[in-house]
């Protein structure tokens, strides 16, 4: 393989991640003949077919999937060098690719425009997914970083909290609930609770709370997005335990309320979370220094600033 280009692998890669030679032409800006002539000639120096299609599909053969990865793995060392040029050159310009859980999508880009006030040249990329997504955009090296609320188990990362993260229990202002003085848990056991995914964040520390009293609930519905719950709570189907973060504009203008419910809102936090044997970037290492600094203020409520 000592005559294979970094140009054939990186359109390998993009062909990998897209499965798909016309999207990965799109991306390179190339024709789809001359990636798949490229593709072709690093099989031939490979000496093994690295895609297989069946009908209009294409799929990763297991020397493919490996050389993918590997592909990956050089990309980023290409970009680690020349963010390393960039910290001889200063803080000027450079890359930053950040991966947010979905729930931190309301904040992120106000704090990334800050900074890229700050720092006028930085190239940013953002990652906007479910946990599980941007729990292995940081296994395969994707992202320089990630902001999430609980640190994945399964890795090895360092994590750093930067800002708190309330965890209210919301309702139309309407419900039934909504104008008690003050709630337990197992009041809100006849309720609906509107929930995300297995995996996420927020249900993982609904159900420790309503567990950690003894306590389950009797009614779910689960949705894919923090959007469709905060529109179904408003629509009467049900109540929901999520960021405030997220409800924070319909909190302000009467359309959710919080529930009193005594242990509520639960205080979690944000964390900065990398790979612990990754190596910052002088701008990524800049942008945590950013939040570390100035995120809590930043995040607070306008009332409280």
């Amino acid at each position: 393989m000592l005559n294979v280009s970094l140009r054939q692998l990186r359109i390998f890669e993009a062909v990998a991640r897209h499965l798909s030679f016309s999207r990965a032409a799109e991306e390179l800006r190339l024709t789809q003949p001359a990636v798949s002539m490229q593709v072709t000639a690093l099989e031939r120096e490979v000496g093994l077919p690295l895609t297989e299609q069946f009908g209009k599909r294409i799929f990763l053969t297991e020397a493919g999937a490996e050389l993918a990865r590997h592909a990956r793995l050089v990309a980023q060392q290409v970009l680690a060098a020349d963010d390393a040029m960039t910290a001889l050159r200063g803080l000027a310009a450079g890359r930053l690719a950040v991966g947010v859980v979905s729930t931190a999508k309301y904040f992120v880009p106000r704090l990334l425009a800050l900074f890229r006030d700050r720092h006028p040249g930085v190239l940013i990329q953002l990652s906007v997914h479910n946990r599980q997504t941007i729990v292995r955009q940081l296994a395969d090296n994707e992202i320089d970083l990630a902001i999430m609320g609980r640190p994945p188990e399964e890795l090895d990362t360092v994590a750093e909290i930067f800002a708190a993260n309330p965890l209210p229990i919301i309702a139309r202002p309407d419900h039934r609930l909504a104008e008690k003085p003050s709630l337990a848990a197992a009041d809100l056991l006849d309720e609906t609770f509107l929930i995300r995914e297995v995996g996420s964040g927020t249900r993982i520390a609904m159900e420790g709370f309503f567990l950690g009293q003894g306590l389950t609930l009797r009614h779910s519905v689960e949705m894919a997005s923090n959007e469709t719950i905060k529109q179904a709570v408003m629509a009467g189907m049900g109540i929901s335990l999520i960021s405030d973060h997220t409800v924070r504009l319909e909190l302000s203008v009467g359309l959710l309320t919080r529930l009193a419910v005594a242990g509520t809102p639960l205080l979690r936090h944000w964390h900065i979370v990398r790979l612990a044997q990754k190596q910052w970037s002088p701008m990524a290492e800049a942008f945590r220094d950013f939040l570390c600094a100035e995120g809590a203020a930043l995040l607070l409520p306008m009332h409280e600033t």
